[in-house]
């Protein structure tokens, strides 16, 4: 597994994205997307050197927004996203949403999985 992006969730994306440029060196914004499968909306903002954050915003952190959580989850790419997802059950891990196309990541599909690290989402490497 290697380390892929952070998911923050937020109520705007916009106003989020705003923030982050005051005090980060942004590289790149993508179009905010609407995921049917996760009923949300998505944007992903990459930092220069690299480091990618995933902005989420709708019904699926809208618990979590409450809270005044903001961290989601952590991501990771994998070559085999079900061969992964197997060996992480056996492990203790158990699956919170099965592995399903993602159109921010191009219709590859992703897992969401809690362990002992936290929400976990894996993605399939392109």
């Amino acid at each position: 597994m290697k380390f892929h992006h952070i998911g923050i969730a937020t109520e705007n994306i916009d106003k989020m994205v705003e923030k982050i440029e005051k005090y980060f060196e942004v590289s790149d914004v993508s179009k905010t997307v609407y995921d049917e499968q996760q009923d949300a909306d998505l944007c992903m903002v990459t930092l220069k050197g690299g480091i990618r954050i995933e902005l989420i915003t709708g019904e699926v952190v809208k618990n979590i927004l409450k809270k005044r959580q903001y961290l989601y989850h952590t991501c990771y790419s994998v070559k085999d996203i079900d061969e992964t997802i197997e060996k992480l059950v056996a492990d203790g891990a158990f699956v919170v949403r099965e592995a399903r196309k993602a159109i921010l990541f191009d219709n590859r599909r992703v897992a969401f999985l809690s362990w002992d690290l936290g929400l976990m989402e894996l993605v399939e490497e392109e």
